[in-house]
């Protein structure tokens, strides 16, 4: 027989943005016998990222010392990085530091924050150079959200075929497979809608979940049902971002104002892409205006 799987419930809270109560169900006694394991290791990167989705960058910052084993160092640097926005330069510049050392650079879990953060970059290429050859599913997921943002659904697609060789039913796969299916859009946006569904019925609803059912909802012209899962998932955390801007866009469809939630993300997230975005347009426009004047 297999030997049981410790962090089952542990990894799927964390992929179905259920962070607070994978930090809660994290005390596994298994693994508190053996805390130099590698069980356990990965019980420590999974706890502090789901701080790290919290917003709680400093707890993260202050617990991980410069002792600690490569992918506790790479978890803190991702927060510094998320924390600080004026050291990025550094922080980069100290994660290409530990990429150059072979001996630490085929970590998986260094990989992955290395292709979490050029993805925050923009820098598609830089993030692919760590994260493409794969090796785990962690990896193939983020190279299937890669090649979303760079408009490559084909090449998201592949790595999602890979996703489902190694595991056709793990939750990881199944939200990759939902992620294709609304790039690919068409027929494919009810399918992923049904992978939500069926998240929503097998688990407690996180604002993860109630996003990607309420995007599916938009795509396919339901935006009363999209704005009805979005206040659910806002009365769960008010300052959730893909929340408060996906309740912008439902709330323009409708015909509603959309300042308030817009004004609580350049508050709470004032990096997000829809700020940027509106600010850039903002911009162009007043140009546009000075230009004519």
């Amino acid at each position: 027989m297999a030997a049981p799987d410790l962090l089952f419930g542990l990894r799927n809270n964390f992929y179905l943005g259920a962070y607070q109560a994978a930090i809660n169900n994290s005390e596994i006694p298994d693994l508190t016998l053996n805390p130099s394991s590698d069980d356990a290791l990965e019980r420590d990167s999974l706890v502090y990222r789901s701080y790290i989705a919290l917003g709680s960058y400093q707890l993260v910052i202050n617990e991980i010392h410069s002792s600690a084993p490569t992918p506790l160092q790479a978890v803190k640097l991702l927060a510094l990085y998320l924390s600080t926005p004026h050291h990025k330069e550094s922080v980069i510049s100290s994660l290409k530091d530990l990429l150059a050392d072979a001996a630490l650079a085929t970590n998986p879990t260094l990989r992955l924050i290395a292709g979490t953060i050029f993805l925050h970059e923009q820098d598609y290429n830089e993030a692919l150079k760590y994260t493409h050859p794969g090796g785990t599913l962690d990896l193939h997921a983020l190279n299937v959200q890669i090649f979303i943002k760079m408009n490559r659904s084909d090449h998201a697609e592949k790595q999602l075929k890979i996703m489902q060789q190694i595991d056709e039913d793990h939750t990881l796969t199944q939200l990759a497979n939902a992620w294709v299916d609304i790039a690919v859009g068409g027929s494919k946006i009810q399918e992923a809608y049904l992978i939500f569904q069926d998240f929503s019925e097998k688990y407690p609803m996180t604002c993860l979940v109630l996003n990607g059912k309420a995007v599916c909802c938009m795509l396919m012209g339901n935006f009363d049902e999209a704005e009805s899962l979005l206040i659910e998932a806002l009365n769960k955390d008010a300052k959730d971002p893909e929340t408060l801007a996906n309740l912008v866009v439902c709330s323009l469809h409708v015909g509603k104002s959309a300042s308030r939630f817009l004004n609580q993300l350049k508050l709470s997230h004032p990096e997000h892409t829809l700020v940027k975005r509106m600010a850039s347009a903002e911009e162009s426009f007043e140009r546009a205006i000075q230009s004519i004047a």
